[in-house]
């Protein structure tokens, strides 16, 4: 029989277990403390040293006066962020949906 202890004890344990506090060393990120599983922090960091690797290309593109490869870099990085930022939203979103459809029924 479900009764309103167990189901509370249920939901401690749910959030206990889904919870994982792992700091992302983001630059990008607009609050560090994302509640994500490692292999979204290791996905977003590799992400970001792909971004700084070409920022940093493309500077040294320009002080060789390669202007043509500089701009094709700096566009690169461009597009590497933004599809960054758009797939953190969708995984958030996704969360935030998943967290609606556990049971409250307390």
């Amino acid at each position: 029989m479900i009764t309103r202890s167990n189901l509370a004890e249920q939901l401690r344990e749910y959030q206990i277990r889904s919870k994982h506090e792992w700091s992302s060393i983001s630059f990008f990120s607009s609050t560090s403390n994302l509640t994500s599983s490692r292999v979204d922090v290791a996905v977003f960091v590799i992400w970001e040293l792909i971004i700084l690797a070409s920022l940093v290309f493309s500077a040294v593109s320009l002080y060789f006066r390669n202007m043509n490869v500089a701009f094709i870099l700096f566009s690169f990085s461009l597009i590497l962020l933004i599809c960054m930022k758009i797939t953190r939203s969708i995984k958030q979103n996704r969360k935030k949906k998943r967290r609606m459809l556990l049971p409250l029924s307390m």
